[in-house]
């Protein structure tokens, strides 16, 4: 091989997965695969050498004379003397507090960075660490392996870590395990509008929220952290095991053949946009009737539509799309065995791993429309933020459905992440827009591509027999 073709294939394996899928639209380079790969089997190595973790989540922009700094670095040396290992992204602000308190105690101080366009660098008081290309992988490696989490103020970056930790916990894809945040005034405004638009909804309940524990110091957070104890990574969950001689499990090779058949299934996605939402809302809801004509007329201006393929908002647009003669997908979990999908999908695909599903939703789309939903909702929301503002992801539209479900957020983010803390800039709270009619959607999406219209509905035989029933 060409010394010219080697260099520019480790060029090419240097790139975000995420993001070169959306301008090169080829999802199914082998190397690609193997790079992720190589990330998996690399970072559960790695974590097979760790014990009494507890990860710590914060903003990169604090400096060391800010009061969360101090009482990042009081906490973690108060976990380190305590004989925990301290997990943070690596990077400085809160990262490397936590880092340089476990460092203080003389305790194992572990860091996992991620490689940016802006490039990130390691803080020095690491005594452990790995780097990872991928958004996704390394927050497995974040999630996996933690006793407790804690978190402190942040901006996106954070809010994608807080919302995917308690909705694994929730879906029981997690073991349920104390989180923290830290910072009252900072988080009780988030917790305010969980409250009052989520749980409107239904998509969240009180008791979710009264588990999630908010405190002001260190020694706060160090009360409710004290008694937890080292735990086994659950290979019946997220985590994933490793035998004992170092070999990796064949879970490993399941999320190969996953992501395979992920990169496989986006070949066939064209000029699509991705449509997420509760489930938890009733057919005479007008969010259902909203998001049905959102199906029918993404499919009249040439779009295909990809859901989480269940109920609620997802089963409403698929429906609109479907009864239009469109392409209406479906990407789903298979969680503990239960495979369900509403009747109105052309085609669709389950997940077993949370990860691989959140790629394969996130990578192909033109544009994403949220409707009011809960912690899955949000989680995806603020991942695709993220993805956007670290520019792992192109830009495209985001728009949010109904000024009063999503206000309260934004106004959280306007006043409490930019003006108070700082931890996200005023232009990170224009890469979203608020909406409150479908006509505003389409306005904003615009028309697909001519070509992309030539959509012939193909039923296979059971869904014709479902969907006639």
């Amino acid at each position: 091989m060409k010394k010219a073709d080697i260099q520019k294939m480790e060029s090419q394996s240097r790139q975000s997965f995420t993001y070169a899928t959306h301008d090169i639209q080829d999802y199914r380079q082998s190397w690609r695969i193997f790079r992720i790969m190589a990330e998996f089997v690399e970072g559960y190595s790695f974590l097979s050498t760790l014990k009494n973790e507890i990860t710590i989540f914060g903003s990169a922009r604090f400096s060391p004379d800010d009061p969360y700094y101090i009482i990042a670095r009081e906490l973690g040396k108060m976990l380190g003397e305590k004989g925990h290992t301290i997990i943070t992204g690596g990077g400085p602000g809160i990262m490397e507090a936590a880092n340089r308190g476990a460092h203080d105690a003389g305790a194992e101080s572990v860091g996992l960075n991620i490689q940016l366009p802006f490039e990130q660098i390691l803080n020095a008081h690491t005594t452990k660490s790995a780097s990872f290309n991928y958004f996704f992988t390394r927050k497995v490696m974040l999630t996996s392996p933690a006793t407790a989490f804690v978190c402190f103020p942040g901006g996106f970056g954070t809010m994608d870590e807080f919302f995917e930790v308690v909705d694994l916990c929730e879906l029981g894809m997690m073991q349920s395990v104390p989180i923290v945040l830290v910072g009252s005034s900072y988080w009780n405004p988030l917790l305010e509008f969980l409250r009052k638009s989520c749980c409107a909804t239904g998509s969240i309940t009180e008791e979710q929220i009264d588990k999630i524990h908010v405190v002001d110091t260190a020694e706060e957070a160090y009360i409710l952290l004290q008694d937890v104890e080292d735990r086994p990574h659950d290979p019946n969950m997220v985590l994933h095991q490793f035998s004992q001689d170092g070999n990796i499990e064949w879970k490993v090779f399941r999320i190969m053949a996953e992501l395979v058949e992920g990169f496989e299934f986006l070949v066939n996605m064209k000029e699509d946009i991705t449509v997420l939402g509760t489930k938890h809302i009733p057919k005479d809801s007008h969010y259902y009737s909203d998001a049905e004509k959102l199906g029918k007329q993404l499919v009249d201006h040439g779009f295909s539509v990809v859901t989480g393929g269940k109920y609620g908002i997802a089963e409403a647009v698929n429906k609109g799309a479907y009864e239009a003669g469109g392409a209406s997908y479906g990407l789903g979990m298979d969680v503990g065995g239960h495979r369900e999908l509403n009747p109105y999908l052309t085609q669709s695909m389950l997940f077993r791993f949370a990860f691989t599903r959140k790629l394969i939703v996130t990578a192909p789309s033109k544009g994403f429309v949220f409707f009011p939903g809960g912690f899955s909702t949000l989680h995806q929301l603020f991942e695709v933020l993220t993805l956007i503002q670290t520019k792992k992801m192109a830009k495209r539209p985001i728009i949010l459905y109904d000024r009063e479900f999503w206000q309260p957020l934004h106004e959280f983010i306007k006043t409490t992440m930019v003006h108070d803390v700082g931890t996200v800039s005023d232009e990170d709270d224009e890469l979203y827009q608020i909406v409150d009619s479908v006509e505003a959607i389409h306005k904003i999406l615009g028309e697909a591509p001519e070509e992309s219209k030539q959509f012939t509905m193909h039923w296979d035989d059971e869904t014709a027999a479902h969907y006639k029933q």
